[in-house]
């Protein structure tokens, strides 16, 4: 049974009367039910970001609304379904996120309803937070930092060091808030904010191995660098050690709830002795004492420490990789079950009301044009299939039941919209049951705004 609310209901069918295909979507992503938005409302709302036809603000403006329900469980419902979009729909989405001068006001969110509506009000007030610090970040750098290249010619270990030291405090930013999600594995309750909480266990992935290899960089670079540039260099590097050991942290919970080792990333510390050695040149550039240490000992403990972190690097870009192997699996099983299913003999033809009444004229012109023969008989949904019959005494379609000649064969072509299948040829004793379907079948089109499914089959006898 549907755990749908009675409002959800309405609201749905709001947006079928006014033909909004989107609006009703993002309804129906973000119900009452406690579970996380349903995967094929997802994948619709995706392809609506790659619809050049699509208004992407109308799209995202319907999702802030939603925010503005007393709900707890559609508010949050629709901060993962902004997040989705924003990590795997089209870039347009996200740079429209980042034009807008506010995007989700929840400092204040509580939904009194109940203990569960007070324990997860705390998590959609950060969650809303990390997402504003996502779309803020990508509106500074003008990209996302989940998506950019890496690697040794990666857009991180590329940079040059006065764009270096402005960007990697914008990751630190954005790690911050992602980390101040602070969930323990005793708080993930509900399929609600288990959804969102495996959006921002991939996002910390690629968002730390973008943090990185900026910081791989930056060692890189960090004895060539100018007195006050070492001085913020330094800074960052202690505030990465923190955050390693916080992130270290994260990943727990994710073990902890049961997601497999093997997308779990081996972060590997960088030696404590480069520490003293990045204050220590400080220290030099300062002019204070320092202790002696030859070139060659620096170069060594650099070394070392870049392994290291390149050692996490690959950790990192191997769970990633396995995630995207995961989904072309995924996607190639749903291509090969979509080709079987369009090997039977089973058709699902969407179109719209509109395209279905050109459909049915064009059909009776082409009767008009032509006598009606044939020499087999095919099944219907809405009859039994009779004998032979060479002949068809012409027919009011329009007739009702009871003005039908008793003499008179309906053919059931005047039912059948897909010229490609087989006639058939119906008894007396059925005309009155087709006749009161057309009628019907009239009455649902002219209720219905928005698309249908026809599904029609038929078996030839020969």
């Amino acid at each position: 049974m549907s755990g749908q609310s009675i409002t959800d209901r309405i609201t749905a069918a709001q947006h079928s009367v006014t033909g909004s295909a989107v609006s009703k979507t993002v309804c129906k992503a973000t119900t009452h039910e406690i579970m996380g938005p349903k995967k094929k409302h997802l994948d619709y709302l995706i392809q609506c970001t790659n619809e050049m036809n699509v208004n992407i603000p109308q799209l995202a403006d319907t999702l802030f609304e939603r925010t503005t329900n007393n709900s707890w469980v559609v508010v949050f419902k629709s901060l993962i379904a902004t997040h989705h979009l924003m990590v795997y729909g089209n870039e347009r989405f996200i740079q429209y996120l980042a034009s807008r001068n506010t995007l989700f006001n929840l400092s204040n969110f509580l939904d009194k309803s109940g203990l569960q509506g007070y324990d997860m009000s705390t998590f959609i007030r950060r969650y809303s937070r990390y997402l504003n610090e996502k779309a803020v970040s990508y509106r500074q750098v003008a990209f996302d930092f989940t998506k950019v290249k890496r690697g040794a010619d990666g857009v991180m270990r590329t940079m040059n060091t006065e764009k270096l030291l402005k960007t990697v405090p914008i990751i630190q930013n954005q790690m911050d808030a992602l980390l101040d999600f602070n969930v323990n594995a005793n708080e993930l309750t509900n399929g609600v904010i288990n959804a969102a909480f495996m959006l921002l266990f991939k996002d910390s992935i690629r968002l730390f191995a973008a943090y990185n290899e900026g910081i791989i960089n930056l060692l890189e670079k960090y004895f060539d660098m100018k007195k006050n540039q070492c001085k913020d260099g330094l800074d960052i590097y202690k505030k990465f050690l923190t955050r390693m050991t916080r992130i270290s942290e994260f990943l727990k919970v994710a073990e902890q709830v049961g997601i497999d080792r093997g997308d779990i990333p081996d972060l590997s510390q960088a030696p404590s002795s480069l520490l003293d050695a990045l204050e220590q040149h400080l220290a030099s550039l300062e002019g204070k004492k320092i202790k002696d240490s030859t070139a060659a000992s620096r170069a060594t403990t650099l070394s070392n420490a870049v392994s290291s972190l390149a050692s996490t690097g690959l950790s990192l870009t191997r769970v990633d990789e396995r995630e995207k192997q995961a989904a072309l699996e995924e996607e190639q099983t749903r291509l090969k079950a979509l080709k079987i299913f369009h090997e039977t003999a089973t058709f699902d033809i969407p179109v719209t009301v509109e395209g279905h009444i050109n459909q049915k004229e064009q059909r009776l012109k082409e009767l008009a044009k032509k006598p009606h023969t044939s020499n087999t008989t095919a099944g219907s949904p809405v009859s039994s299939s009779v004998g032979n019959i060479n002949t068809i005494a012409a027919t009011d379609i329009f007739a009702t039941p009871s003005s039908l000649n008793s003499n008179s064969k309906l053919p059931n072509d005047l039912l059948d919209m897909q010229p490609t299948f087989q006639s058939s040829v119906h008894s007396l004793s059925t005309a009155p049951q087709v006749a009161g379907t057309w009628g019907a079948h009239h009455q649902n089109e002219r209720s219905i705004k928005g698309t249908v499914t026809i599904h029609s089959c038929a078996k030839t006898t020969y």
